[in-house]
């Protein structure tokens, strides 16, 4: 038979069960649709979550406390959450490593915040001058956080672009005004440049004084929550979160490095991290919406298991005037793969739009690969061989004679 007869009789068969077969290609449809969906939400986070990560500045490395672990101990308790380092800490970084570029500790807590009958609930970063050069904050209006001002403990705060949304209106200019923090007056002197950030780490959504006095009159203590170390290139860092380990264990006083009550990160196991938790993520929703696949499967199966007794006394008819098992098997199978192929395409248009509406409404930018749409379009076609097998080979091995007594 020829290629082009073969398409045309497969055709010709799909179309003589309209409602059978759209319901069959309906069942790819939503399975495809829903794989290529999954797949572009947790590419659309990790990329986000990478962009995020990217957005707190370049080349760096972040130290965090911890509690010291008891011998025999399997994790650390409370790592991040605990009080072990100063402001001091954070200076002899700066003073003696040099592959040190830049350092800025900061005291991070959230408190209630009000402003001319509006408050918000957000994040207060007590941090330094050096800040906004390792985190890559920009000013749109006013300034930033001066030396001069830690020095003297200025009641003054530089309003995130978010934070000033919420406290002041879309688009105001606070800068003179006032925020209330711990029923402590702050004057505004700046508003950050928005960096579009979100979930983690939203720096839009903070507002930063100077740190001593974060310290001295929001929390009552000489401790730091971050130290914020910027490399001096990329090929530094290695090197100097080393150098930032082993000054730490001597200032502490800590021979046994397991026993650190800090840790440190750099920005590249930061972002490996993320990406292996949205990876996992990615493949368990994929895996979930795969099931939806595995039944729109058995379903073409049913279907092609139909046609063949539907058609029995055809088959016999073919067989008896000359076609080879070959050519029965072919054409049952062609069937099943177009009827997969039909459901791939469309499968990969609802799964497209599916995407479009959540980057539009659940701020995802959940997009849709090339090679998402290259394994829909694989994952189809085994879908149509795997499941179209089996119905083509009882189709091919029908007894013509037998076939053209059938009822």
């Amino acid at each position: 038979m020829k290629t082009i007869d073969l398409f045309e009789e497969t055709s010709l068969a799909l179309l003589a069960n309209k409602a059978r077969s759209s319901l069959t290609i309906l069942g790819i449809v939503i399975g495809i649709g829903s794989v290529t969906a999954m797949i572009a939400i947790g590419q659309g986070a990790k990329n986000n979550i990478g962009s995020s990560i990217q957005s707190l500045g370049s080349n760096l490395v972040l130290v965090s406390p911890g509690m010291q672990r008891t011998p025999g101990a399997q994790v650390s308790q409370r790592r991040g959450s605990a009080q072990t380092l100063t402001k001091e800490d954070a200076d002899a970084i700066s003073q003696k490593l040099s592959l040190v570029k830049a350092v800025a500790p900061d005291l991070s807590s959230r408190y209630q915040v009000t402003a001319k009958g509006t408050n918000s609930n957000t994040s207060v970063v007590g941090t330094t001058a050096d800040y906004p050069t390792i985190r890559n904050i920009t000013m749109a209006d006013g300034n930033f956080i001066t030396d001069q001002n830690v020095r003297s403990l200025s009641k003054i705060a530089v309003l995130g672009p978010t934070a000033r949304d919420d406290l002041f209106g879309v688009d105001s200019n606070p800068i003179g005004q006032s925020i209330r923090i711990k029923n402590i007056d702050f004057k505004i002197v700046g508003v950050a440049t928005a960096k579009g950030g979100n979930g983690f780490s939203n720096q839009d959504d903070m507002i930063f004084v100077p740190i001593s006095t974060a310290q001295q009159f929001l929390a009552g203590n000489d401790r730091v929550s971050t130290i914020s170390v910027q490399a001096i290139d990329q090929a530094s860092m290695t090197q100097m979160q080393q150098d930032i380990t082993d000054l730490l264990l001597s200032r502490h006083n800590i021979t046994n490095s397991a026993l650190a009550d800090f840790s440190t990160m750099n920005q590249t196991d930061i972002i490996a991290t993320a990406s292996s938790v949205t990876n996992t993520f990615t493949a368990l929703l994929g895996s979930v919406a795969a099931i939806s696949l595995l039944v729109g499967g058995i379903g073409i199966m049913n279907m092609m298991l139909t046609t063949v007794k539907e058609r029995t006394r055809e088959i016999g008819l073919r067989k008896a005037i000359g076609a080879k098992k070959r050519d029965i098997s072919r054409q049952f199978l062609i069937e099943a793969i177009m009827l997969t192929f039909l459901g791939g395409i469309f499968g990969v248009i609802l799964g497209w739009l599916i995407a479009l509406i959540i980057r539009q409404f659940a701020s995802i930018a959940a997009t849709v690969s090339l090679s998402s749409v290259i394994l829909a379009f694989g994952v189809s076609a085994a879908i149509g061989i795997i499941f179209g097998y089996y119905p083509a080979r009882s189709a091919s091995r029908l007894n013509p004679i037998e076939a053209l007594r059938y009822e």
